[in-house]
C-alpha cells in the first residue's frame, strides 16, 4: 500500500472551513423565521440563529446554540445525512440554487468551542441521585451529559474497550480524522459527574436487577449487536465477511499495510456501512469494488450524496441483483452468481436471468439487529425492539431506552442524539418527583 493510499484514507471528507469561508458562507443564509431546516433537524437546533451569531463573528455563542440541543453536534455535523435532513429543507435547494452548507457551518463553530477545551456549561449542585447508562454511544454520552448538567451522577456502562459506540467502531475513518470520536467523549466528560466502565457487557457483567438495585434510574443505549445473517449458499467461505467488522477493524488499526482488502471485492448491501465499506476498500488498493444491491438506486438507503462519492472513488454500484449463490474453490470465494431482477407491477421478481461476476472477497453489509439479551424478560418489546413511549420511557418505570435499541427508531446518529437527550429529561423530571 502507498503512502499517498494511507493519506488518503486519513484525509478529512470535508475539510473545515475557514474563518473567511465561515463568515461567506454564513452570510448565503436567509434566516428564515418559520425556518424549514430547523423542523427537519432531529434534535431541533434553531439554525438560523447558529449561523447568524456566526455571520456577527460570534463562534463560540454559535457552538452554545448547536450544543443547547445536541451535545454531538459536532460529531453529527461529520456524519449525520444533512443533504437528505436541513439542507434538503433549505429554501435556497433549488435547481438555480445550492442549500446553505448547514453541516459545514455546524462543524466550524463546535469545532471552534472544543478546540478551546472549555465546556460552555456550569454542571447543578449535586442531587445525591445516581443513574446507570447501558452504553456509551451517541444516545447514552447524550443522556449522561445532560443528567450530569442537572447535578446528577451518572456511571456508563459499555461493553467495549473505548467509548463511542457507532462513531467509535462504525463509521468511514475519512469522516473522522485524528480521532474526534474519542477527543470528543472526553468534551463531554469534563462536565463532571459522568464516569465510565468499559468492557461491561449486560447479561454477563452487569444485570439489569443489578442496576435496578443499585442506582435511582438505567438508560438503556445498546445499539445493534449483531449483523443479519444472509441465507445465501456458500456464505461460510473463506473471504466472506461482516462489512462492519472491515470498518470496525480499520477504524481501530495502527497498521493499515496490514489488513486485507482483496483484488477484487464485491460488497452487498445498499446503506451508509455498504458505502462505507465499499470506499474504503478501493481507497486500501483494491483492483475493483462492486457495490450489488438488490432493487433500484431510488430504494437505497445510502443518500445520493454517498452513492455519488463511491462512484467518484471508483466504486462500481449494480442494482437490480439478487445474489443467489457465493462461488468457492478449495473454500476460498472465487465469484458470486446473481439473479437479474425487475418491478412487475409492484411485485418484486427474478426475471430468470443470471449473472456471475469473479471476486476473492464479500462484504455483507445488509443491515444489524438488536440483541435482547438480559432485557428480554424485563421490558416489553416491539419488532424485536425495545417498546418506548414518547418520553423514551420503557415497559418498566424505573428503565428508559434510545437510539438503536428502540422500537421505531431512525438508526441515526442524530436520532439517537435525541433520544438520549429526550429520555434525560424525563428521568430528571422522575427523579425530582
Amino acid at each position: 500500500m502507498s503512502s499517498s493510499t494511507i493519506e488518503q484514507l486519513q484525509q478529512d471528507l470535508h475539510p473545515p472551513l475557514t474563518r473567511h469561508e465561515a463568515l461567506v458562507e454564513s452570510d448565503r443564509c436567509y434566516f428564515c423565521y418559520d425556518a424549514p431546516c430547523v423542523t427537519s433537524c432531529p434534535t431541533g437546533i434553531d439554525i438560523p440563529l447558529f449561523i447568524r451569531q456566526i455571520s456577527t463573528d460570534n463562534p463560540k455563542g454559535s457552538a452554545r446554540t448547536i450544543f443547547n440541543e445536541n451535545i454531538l453536534g459536532g460529531m453529527c455535523a461529520r456524519v449525520c445525512p444533512t443533504e437528505t435532513l436541513c439542507e434538503q429543507a433549505c429554501v435556497r435547494n433549488t435547481a438555480e440554487d445550492n442549500p446553505v452548507r448547514i453541516g459545514e457551518l455546524q462543524r466550524y463553530s463546535t469545532d471552534h468551542l472544543m478546540q478551546t477545551g472549555k465546556q460552555p456549561y456550569t454542571r447543578a449542585a449535586e442531587t445525591g441521585r445516581k443513574v446507570a447508562v447501558v452504553g456509551a454511544g451517541p444516545a447514552g454520552l447524550a443522556c449522561a451529559h445532560r443528567l450530569a448538567l442537572y447535578g446528577h451522577d451518572v456511571v456508563i456502562f459499555d461493553a467495549m474497550p473505548k467509548s463511542g459506540g457507532l462513531n467509535e467502531y462504525g463509521i468511514a475513518a475519512y469522516k473522522t480524522v485524528q480521532d474526534y470520536a474519542q477527543a470528543e467523549v472526553q468534551y463531554i466528560v469534563s462536565i463532571g459527574g459522568i464516569s465510565i466502565k468499559h468492557s461491561q457487557v449486560l447479561g454477563v457483567d452487569i444485570s439489569l436487577d443489578q442496576l435496578k438495585d443499585q442506582y435511582d434510574a438505567v438508560f438503556l443505549g445498546l445499539g445493534l449487536g449483531a449483523v443479519n445473517q444472509a441465507s445465501v449458499e456458500g456464505q461460510d467461505l473463506e473471504g466472506v465477511v461482516d462489512a462492519v467488522d472491515v470498518i470496525r477493524e480499520l477504524r481501530q488499526s495502527d497498521d493499515l499495510t496490514t489488513l486485507d482488502k482483496g483484488r477484487r471485492t464485491i460488497v452487498i448491501g445498499g446503506g451508509m456501512t455498504a458505502v462505507d465499506a465499499a470506499v474504503q476498500t478501493k481507497m486500501l488498493g483494491a483492483e475493483e469494488v462492486t457495490l450489488v444491491y438488490r432493487r433500484g438506486v431510488d430504494r437505497m438507503n445510502a443518500s445520493m450524496f454517498e452513492q455519488d462519492l463511491a462512484k467518484v472513488n471508483g466504486v462500481m454500484i449494480r442494482t437490480w441483483l439478487q445474489p443467489k449463490k457465493i462461488l468457492g474453490d478449495d473454500g476460498r470465494v472465487t465469484g458470486m452468481e446473481f439473479s437479474y431482477m425487475h418491478d412487475a407491477d409492484g411485485q418484486y421478481v427474478s426475471t430468470g436471468e443470471t449473472l456471475h461476476i469473479e471476486c476473492d472477497r464479500v462484504l455483507m453489509a445488509i443491515g444489524q439487529q438488536f440483541v435482547a439479551g438480559d432485557t428480554n424478560d424485563a421490558i416489553e418489546l416491539a419488532n424485536g425492539r425495545i417498546q418506548v413511549d414518547e418520553q423514551k420511557r420503557t415497559s418498566d418505570k424505573h428503565i428508559w431506552a434510545g437510539g438503536d435499541c428502540i422500537a421505531g427508531g431512525d438508526d441515526l446518529t442524530v436520532a439517537a442524539v435525541q433520544d438520549g437527550k429526550l429520555a434525560a429529561e424525563s428521568i430528571h423530571a422522575t427523579l425530582q418527583e
